[in-house]
């Protein structure tokens, strides 16, 4: 699988193959080996796409904050104006 093709849900769906492959306890050394350096590189792979997802969510988050305050802080200084 090339990185272009990789998914979090491609990836999460790897682990779970490789996790039963390891369950059965068939895995010979060098492909336990194999399938554990595959893993860690799909586990890091997910945890960085959880990290962008979270960072892309606190960003959101954080645009809605500024938002409210602009306008509650809009509707204070038009409730402060004198009237004509």
């Amino acid at each position: 699988m090339t990185d272009t093709e990789r998914t979090y849900e491609t990836a999460t769906a790897r682990l779970e193959e490789i996790i039963r492959r390891l369950d059965t306890g068939e895995a010979g050394l060098r492909e336990t080996l194999d399938l554990v350096k595959e893993g860690r590189g799909l586990v890091e792979y997910c945890a960085g796409e959880l990290d962008a997802v979270s960072r892309g969510l606190q960003e959101l988050q954080l645009d809605e904050l500024v938002a409210r305050l602009e306008a509650q802080s809009t509707a204070q200084t038009a409730d402060q104006e004198p009237a004509p």
